[in-house]
């Protein structure tokens, strides 16, 4: 019997655990970083104790500090979600060794399975199909080196410990090897404590199929059907669904049997994951997550069934509690993850304040770990929710994921939410025929950026003078008849004074003439210079925050915030960012183009690969980011040498910081 479990890790998974433990009257206790301690998961446990500083290593991989929360809290269990600690058989005897349950497989399962290496030696050992390539973990980038140069070109290095496409990384050129290689390993190592690599054949345009199965420990193991999660960027999953479309029934037959024959060969306990790649009429296994999955969602849907409930209940009980005939599947059911990341520049990821973030009522399940108010923090996934839709059939789910997706807002970030509604609006996504390539190949970020609508900009001009007027508390500033100097007499129309220059998207010079008896403003709005448009227009406060901007005939509902200079609009028509110039402020003096090494983002220095007064070359990397499961190289722009170098490793920069220059 389970009485009280800690939950020892962050984010949507802690909430989602907790939601199922309170519903079966088991206690939970949270666990949470520097970095986390007024995040929703801290909020919604409501019980939660600090166990180091922000950076993963010394908090969520902390397993001492887990452990000693883990006793201090008095539980009798420890789910490990997914990510961090999950796989790593030495926290199961830690957890064990304290005299606790650990929610998962044994420490020996996780040993044979949880490594890529050792997990298609048990494969090939069933004769199961495996992808052709290394089966020993290389711990050596000299090693790694020769063992792609063996397997051939494209190769694929994936990280023994890891998951979620961190370490992983595809080679299709002997170009920059070695620097390639010793980033993934880097990465491995920072994500999983372990830089071990393992070398495989890649295989162009695959599905990634997987399968989900539960056993008891004692050599009982059933499947709970297969996964499609064939949309992936940087070899991370996008979308999920369930079950898969258009797969062969023979073939479904064979993976679904191949993977149960697996888990019940080895005797595993609790839930994990069989992952396959299809190419056309032959499957090779890939590897095994022995752990709960992101994607767990969709095939709870379809087959009715709480998988936190169902680990819950073997590892209390040490029994399955379920036969191969009581799962079935019914309905369709698609999962897509929202994330602070920009799709047009190479999906990095962001990081920042979430202003406002709202969910269609009712017609998703919705699976989030911030609300709005909340930070996205650079030492953590940039997801900020995963919505599920669930239909009769596959047409009907992606009919309300698209939907669904419609009607999500989130201002302030940049987020993947228009790529997730471009993508699946491809034909190949809307027809099941995806491979795990469709969006490396098909993907191309606009190569200008969508126009900014002028209701927009005329939005953001009214609520700069709206917020100037509110600040000025004398004056003819203040006065809302008073928009500039006029010149002639006659009617008032905008001033011939712009009022505002806002930049955005270009350069906006809005004008204002004095409200009429019904607040409606005449207002002019020029564009970089073009010929001027012009609106009647007035904002209206609505009770729930928001603002309506009307025009007489038409209708808008707006977000509207400011912070500083920054003027942000959200509406159906997007989201926009604009700067309100300060008046008669004069333009900074322009740096030489390409001479700063600037960061692009919130982050870790990884690596400093150069000297103050070095020599470099234009595209050579120079410093390296982590930030949210990935690395970024800053390349010098120009030949020169390196001069006010201004970081270290270890050192957090944020977004825009100077890090360095290139002198001539």
């Amino acid at each position: 019997m389970i009485n009280k479990v800690l939950i020892a890790n962050r984010g949507e998974i802690a909430c989602r655990i907790a939601r199922t433990c309170r519903r079966l009257g088991i206690g939970v206790v949270g666990v949470h970083s520097q970095a986390d301690a007024h995040a929703r998961h801290v909020r919604e446990i409501g019980e939660s104790l600090l166990i180091g500083e922000a950076a993963p290593a010394a908090s969520y991989l902390n397993i001492p500090a887990i452990i000693a929360a883990a006793k201090r809290s008095g539980v009798d269990a420890v789910h490990p979600g997914y990510g961090f600690v999950s796989e790593n058989p030495e926290f199961v005897r830690a957890v064990e060794g304290a005299g606790l349950i650990f929610v998962g497989p044994t420490a020996q399962t996780m040993e044979r399975l949880g490594g890529k290496a050792s997990a298609k030696r048990e494969a090939a050992h069933l004769g199961i199909p495996t992808v052709p390539g290394d089966t020993t973990g290389l711990s050596e980038p000299g090693a790694v080196i020769e063992a792609v140069r063996a397997c051939g070109l494209p190769a694929l290095l994936k990280a023994v410990a890891g998951g979620g496409g961190r370490g992983m990384a595809l080679i299709e050129s002997f170009d920059n090897l070695s620097t390639r290689v010793d980033s993934a390993m880097r990465e491995a190592a920072q994500a999983f404590g372990s830089g071990e690599m393992i070398v495989e054949r890649y295989l162009p345009q695959v599905r990634h199929i997987e399968v989900q199965v539960a056993g008891d420990g004692n050599g009982n193991a059933i499947h709970l059907y297969e996964r499609e999660c064939s949309l992936q960027r940087r070899h991370q999953k996008v979308i999920e669904e369930a079950p898969c479309a258009g797969l062969p029934a023979e073939l479904r037959a064979r993976l679904l049997e191949d993977a149960r024959r697996l888990a019940a060969a080895i005797s595993y306990r609790g839930l994990g994951t069989v992952e396959f790649i299809v190419s056309g009429a032959d499957y090779y296994f890939l590897e095994v997550n022995p752990r709960l999955q992101v994607e767990h969602p969709v095939t709870e849907e379809v087959t009715g069934l709480d998988l936190v409930e169902l680990q819950l209940r073997i590892a209390a009980s040490g029994s399955l509690g379920l036969t191969q005939e009581q799962v079935q599947v019914s309905g369709h059911s698609f999962e897509a993850r929202v994330y602070a990341e920009d799709a047009d520049s190479g999906f990095l990821p962001g990081a920042g304040h979430l202003r406002w973030l709202s969910f269609p009522d009712g017609q998703l399940r919705i699976e989030s770990g911030v609300d709005a108010g909340d930070e996205i923090t650079p030492f953590y996934d940039p997801m900020i929710a995963k919505l599920v839709s669930t239909g009769a059939d596959r047409a009907d789910a992606l009919a309300r994921m698209c939907a669904g997706l419609e009607a999500t807002q989130v201002v302030g970030l940049t987020t993947n939410l228009g790529f997730l509604r471009e993508l699946l609006s491809w034909e190949e996504t809307r027809s099941g025929q995806m491979h795990t390539r469709l969006i490396d190949e098909r993907w191309k970020p606009a190569a200008t950026p969508a126009a900014v609508p002028v209701e927009h900009a005329a939005a953001a001009g009214l609520w700069w003078l709206a917020l100037e007027r509110a600040r000025a508390n004398c004056g003819a500033w203040s006065r809302p008849e008073f928009t500039g100097w006029h010149t002639a007499a006659g009617p008032l129309l905008p001033s011939p004074q712009p009022s505002v220059t806002l930049s955005g998207g270009g350069t906006w010079a809005v004008h204002f003439a004095p409200p009429d008896a019904q607040g409606f403003t005449q207002i002019s709005v020029v564009q970089d210079q073009q010929e001027p448009r012009g609106l009647r227009a007035r904002l209206m406060p609505q009770a729930d925050g928001s603002k309506l901007f009307e025009t007489g005939d038409a209708a808008i509902g707006l977000r509207l915030f400011v912070q500083g200079p920054t003027l942000e609009v959200h509406s159906r028509l997007g989201t926009h960012r604009f700067e309100a110039a300060q008046p008669l402020a004069a333009a900074a003096a322009a740096g030489a183009a390409g001479s700063e090494l600037k960061a692009p983002m919130m982050g870790k220095v990884a690596a400093v690969l150069a000297s103050e007064g070095d020599r470099v070359s234009a595209g050579q990397t120079v410093i390296v980011l982590e930030s949210m499961k990935m690395e970024l190289q800053i390349l010098a722009e120009r030949d020169g040498a390196l001069s006010g170098l201004r970081c270290a490793v270890g050192d957090m920069v944020g977004r825009g910081d100077v890090l360095g220059e290139v002198a001539e």
